[in-house]
């Protein structure tokens, strides 16, 4: 076996590994999402609602980078091999095989995936009304997508269709023939008869079009959205996504480009054809945890920080009634124990003085003092002196006997 075809193996076993690790990616965060809904609908938390709102979309976006996970498997020469799955395909079924892949890949999953992370980050800047929180968003930013991403597909389906009539045999000198890696989308192996897939120039250049017109437009939402986030951790996530995104799309355009200068089983092809696949592997697992994991993360935190505060108010209304029942018993005793209890310094004026003591900023407890005041017979107030806060106590009515 040739060094080229094990390099390619390799490379084919790894990008099977990665893709399949995408998709376990993708189902768990799937399932996180539909236990957040599912939390926020039987407990009733309806301020983290906001939070919910787009999980349609979310979930949508995952399963395009699963679509587009699947297509890159296929695309594989390891599967096109003796004895394996598409081997049983005769050539002109290969063939079409590389043109479903290009109209699939690069014609409809890529293009619907940035379209719906673009979707996902200019909801952030709608009203609440219009926003996320209405009940038609979800479907409207589908028929959207759908919508923006028809010329992609119909200029990839040209690129197919109707650019081999275009190319003229290599022995053919016509000007106005275009040479045959602008429009190419699988070649003959030179050591088995099956067809290897390729990248046709002109439908990477569809493609750069469409990743350059993005990034500009990401790179203006970024912007917005940082001038509305005042969270540092927010802020981080923000410049994650958004240099991720522009920096490994285009890169990736820029690696399926390159690839027309070899051809497949040759080390360059298969060196920047895997290059290319892994760069948008790590800008759709970064896209995934920046925009389903965490979101849903921190809601499940902020709502595990309301049950803590609903429980530290039960708490602390449980502490106050029996801070309230223990004074008022000290207080029984105190009266009960205290002697010339009729004298008259029971007609001296007392107070009960409600106080109101919080905590440091971190702690929101508060809680009621009760004191009892009851001047000396012989104290006198010094002239001048504030007067004592408090309810005062009324002097008992003396009782004239018969």
């Amino acid at each position: 076996m040739p060094l080229t075809r094990i390099a390619a193996d390799v490379f084919g076993v790894v990008t099977i590994c990665l893709v399949a690790l995408l998709i376990l990616l993708g189902l768990l965060c799937i399932l996180y999402s539909f236990y957040f809904r599912s939390r926020i609908r039987s407990q009733g938390f309806i301020q983290l609602g906001y939070f919910s709102g787009p999980w349609i979309i979310r979930i949508t976006f995952i399963l395009f980078a699963i679509w587009w996970g699947f297509g890159e498997i296929i695309r594989l020469d390891l599967l096109r091999r003796e004895g394996r799955v598409l081997n049983a395909l005769d050539l002109k079924w290969q063939e079409t095989v590389c043109k479903c892949y290009i109209v699939s890949n690069l014609g409809f999953a890529e293009p619907c995936l940035f379209l719906t992370l673009v979707f996902l980050l200019r909801a952030t800047l709608q009203e609440m009304e219009s926003g996320t929180l209405s009940r038609k968003w979800n479907g409207k930013t589908a028929g959207y997508v759908l919508l923006y991403c028809l010329p992609m597909f119909v200029l990839q389906l040209i690129v197919i269709l109707i650019g081999p009539r275009l190319n003229k045999d290599e022995n053919e000198s016509d000007v106005r023939s275009m040479p045959h890696y602008f429009t190419s989308t699988a070649k003959m192996s030179p050591h088995d008869s099956i067809a290897l897939c390729t990248y046709p120039l002109l439908s990477t250049i569809f493609l750069g079009i469409f990743a350059t017109v993005l990034t500009a437009y990401l790179f203006w939402l970024g912007r917005q959205i940082l001038n509305l986030v005042i969270n540092k951790g927010l802020q981080k996530r923000v410049y994650t996504l958004i240099l991720s995104v522009s920096g490994f799309l285009p890169l990736r355009v820029l690696l399926l480009g390159l690839s027309v200068l070899s051809r497949p089983e040759r080390n360059l092809f298969e060196t920047l054809a895997f290059l290319a696949f892994f760069a948008l592997l790590c800008c759709a697992g970064v896209c995934i945890c920046m925009l389903v994991y965490y979101p849903v993360a921190d809601s499940l935190a902020l709502e595990s920080l309301q049950d803590i505060e609903s429980r530290r108010g039960i708490n602390d209304d449980h502490n106050d009634t029996i801070s309230l029942m223990a004074n008022t018993s000290l207080l029984e005793e105190s009266i009960a124990i205290s002697p010339g209890r009729n004298s008259d310094a029971s007609t001296k004026r007392g107070s009960i003085s409600f106080r109101t003591m919080e905590k440091d900023e971190t702690s929101t407890e508060t809680f009621v003092e009760l004191s009892l005041f009851s001047p000396s017979r012989h104290a006198t107030t010094p002239p001048g002196s504030p007067r004592l806060l408090g309810w005062p106590m009324r002097p008992p009515t003396p009782v004239h006997g018969p």
